[in-house]
């Protein structure tokens, strides 16, 4: 028996979200990825295959959550997939090499599209995280 064995539907808002957060990474890290020359101060070693890599190597973790919570495991998945989305708020790292005024039009709204998207999703799936918690602490009053 799955250690959360009642059904839980998810909430549309909370798929959309995921899914705007999910296509405003891959946008960031596509745009960085295809025009690395363009974001300054990022280290000469770092190169597209690395971005294309670590932006796999982070979805992966919000696929894993969804793929958990998919197979009853609700309380890791949700948790899994708050942690992707707080790794939304990285892409702000590029204004610790460079302020935003030196970076292209492009690359701020990519960057400040995946921060926003993940800065929506992270409340909500901590919300459902909390609700997640509370319902497994009552007692089951069913039959």
């Amino acid at each position: 028996m799955h250690p959360n064995s009642h059904r839980t539907a998810l909430p549309k808002l909370f798929l959309a979200l995921a899914a705007a957060y999910f296509f405003t990474s891959l946008g960031h890290f596509s745009h960085n990825a295809e025009f690395i020359c363009e974001y300054p101060n990022l280290p000469a070693w770092l190169t597209r295959t690395q971005v294309y890599a670590a932006w796999a190597a982070i979805t992966s973790v919000g696929v894993l959550g969804f793929f958990l919570i998919r197979k009853q495991y609700v309380t890791v998945g949700l948790l899994l997939v708050a942690i992707y989305a707080a790794l939304g708020f990285d892409g702000l790292g590029h204004y610790a090499l460079a302020p935003l005024e030196l970076h292209t039009l492009a690359s701020n709204v990519t960057i400040l599209s995946e921060v926003a998207a993940a800065a929506f999703l992270l409340p909500v799936t901590l919300y459902l995280l909390a609700a997640q918690l509370l319902r497994a602490r009552r007692p089951d009053t069913r039959a």
